[in-house]
């Protein structure tokens, strides 16, 4: 919808880095929050792909994540974010700073994180509830109780993936939360192939090539949809996938295919990447 486009450039809606810890960027998030309950009521809600922008995560994740929750709800503010860094450009960042959601930023880089508390025990205001920051290498076999030590169990509202190795196997594995929105990381080079990097709990980026790890998003696609997951949509390159728990927002947030998320050029240039590692060893997501 062009009229949307037209809001989300005007004055209140140009996140520009400066200004990302202004007032005014929370004013104006709450006031689209509740807009789009608004257009939701009325049935005129925009189109999921022209809902992105930025604040805090890498892309325009931030933009789609809340489009999300104005519709599913914010049911009790809480967030696992898997492969954080320092918790600032993140996509969790947005949801803590503007919206008061708390949670777990994870990482193995022990600067990152020592960075992460560090800023956080001062911004937005040293008064807030501080996100929980632990610094160690993710695996399977010790995911959940990392999460259960942060004191974290049942439901949360966002489970944010990102580790560039074995994203595919932490999700499968994760049982200590059950988020209600998953963002997490595919692998476009792998096109449409049903195709997972087999685990290796000692893996670390690159690896035996910087290609060879994760997951297919046909593969990532399977996977959620055993857990009970529709995917609703992706960022503009085609590479984080988003996932919303089937039974909220069903409606007005339908699944859609795979295909459908990977028109941008870049990702049907990366299938070239590829071909180097086509015959190496893969298991079927």
């Amino acid at each position: 919808m062009a009229w949307l486009k037209d809001i989300l450039k005007s004055k209140f809606y140009i996140f520009k880095v400066r200004n990302r810890f202004s007032p005014e960027v929370q004013v104006s998030q709450r006031q689209l929050f509740n807009q789009y309950q608004v257009w939701s009521s009325e049935g005129k809600l925009p189109a999921f792909n022209d809902t992105g922008f930025r604040v805090f995560s890498q892309f325009e994740e931030d933009g789609k994540l809340l489009y999300i929750f104005s519709i599913i709800g914010m049911r009790n503010k809480t967030f696992v974010e898997i492969g954080s860094d320092d918790g600032i450009n993140s996509n969790c960042a947005n949801l803590a700073f503007n919206f008061g959601y708390h949670g777990l930023f994870l990482d193995g880089n022990e600067k990152a994180i020592k960075r992460g508390r560090k800023f956080y025990a001062k911004y937005p205001h040293p008064y807030m509830h501080q996100p929980v920051f632990t610094c160690s290498k993710v695996t399977a076999e010790n995911i959940n109780e990392l999460v259960k030590n942060a004191g974290l169990t049942g439901e949360i509202d966002l489970l944010s993936v990102d580790i560039d190795g074995n994203d595919y196997w932490i999700w499968k594995a994760l049982e200590q939360v059950s988020p209600n929105v998953v963002i997490i990381e595919t692998h476009v080079e792998f096109g449409l192939n049903n195709i997972v990097v087999p685990y290796d709990p000692n893996y670390f980026y690159p690896g035996k090539h910087p290609v060879y790890h994760g997951a297919s998003p046909v593969a990532m696609v399977n996977l959620a949809k055993q857990k009970g997951y529709r995917l609703v949509g992706a960022n503009d390159l085609g590479f984080n996938f988003i996932f919303v728990k089937n039974g909220l927002g069903d409606e007005l947030l339908p699944e859609v295919d795979v295909e459908s998320v990977l028109q941008h050029p870049s990702v049907k240039e990366s299938y070239k990447l590829f071909e180097p590692i086509k015959d190496w060893e893969y298991v079927k997501g």
